[in-house]
């Protein structure tokens, strides 16, 4: 009996090196598919995750350091498609607290987007370093309506500020400047070209308190056009109530645009969201 068991213990021990060497093939193989993946299985993720609106086309290098052109579309079956000008890079790593990700744009930064994302424990957060890009205004026409119909052209400049994002047990926690300033805009809908400038900011109601209602605030910095409006961020949703109006002499011109982009009300339009 004790010759049988040393006859297998023996056996079985000239077979564990190669069972170590089959498995460390096996995850040498992973580790290199993981480290090499392709960029375009990142595109495919990202145009799954957005329901095809936003597209990464064609993608070269890894996921983890790549680049492609950025399109913008309105979903599946849509005909609106934008490209925006040159490729975008990004690189993927492993930082002090999560993924660290740096994102560039050849026609639009100056200087790389640099992101982190942590997770843990049911939440996951998103911290943005202050940026400021620009970008074309018609990049939004390719999400489809309204803006396929707007026509919107003109300069956006995205600037952010202490941005941090988090979401935790299914509830937003937001901090800090979310601002987009759009100048020059003009639309297919008015012969005014200019019709104005306008800015969006998305902040926090106490400064740089953590809040689950952020405050959404539209104004007019000039032009004919006139739009202003408030709201907030409840979850998922944005609850949003405004009006657009022209400046004196200049409804004839602006009559149309005012029809489409809300409810008439005698001189005015009122916006509502959410």
């Amino acid at each position: 009996m004790n010759t049988r068991h040393l006859s297998l213990n023996l056996a079985t021990a000239q077979r564990r090196p190669w069972l170590w060497a089959v498995w460390g093939a096996l995850w040498g193989a992973v580790l290199s598919t993981l480290c090499w993946a392709p960029a375009r299985w990142l595109a495919w993720g990202m145009a799954e995750a957005s329901q095809g609106r936003v597209l990464l086309q064609s993608a070269r290098g890894t996921v983890w350091q790549g680049s492609a052109q950025l399109s913008l579309s309105g979903g599946a079956g849509s005909r609106d498609l934008q490209t925006l000008p040159g490729r975008m890079a990004w690189t993927i790593g492993l930082g002090t607290h999560g993924l660290a990700l740096s994102l560039h744009a050849d026609c639009c930064m100056s200087a790389p987007l640099q992101w982190r994302v942590t997770a843990g424990m049911g939440q996951w957060g998103l911290h943005l370093d202050p940026h400021q890009s620009h970008w074309p205004a018609r990049l939004l026409t390719g999400l489809g309506a309204p803006w396929n119909t707007l026509q919107v052209e003109g300069q956006m400049l995205l600037r952010t500020e202490g941005l941090h994002i988090q979401w935790a047990a299914g509830r937003l926690q937001w901090q800090g400047l979310l601002e987009l300033t759009a100048n020059d805009v003009a639309s297919r809908l008015s012969t005014l070209r200019p019709m104005g400038s306008y800015q969006v900011k998305v902040t926090s109601p106490s400064g740089n308190t953590p809040t689950a209602t952020p405050q959404v605030e539209l104004s007019t910095f000039s032009g004919a056009l006139r739009l202003s409006g408030q709201g907030q961020w409840l979850g998922d949703r944005l609850r949003f109530a405004g009006e657009a109006s022209a400046a004196e002499g200049q409804e004839a011109a602006l009559s149309n645009l005012l029809n489409i982009i809300g409810r008439r009300d005698g001189s005015r339009s009122l916006l509502s969201l959410g």
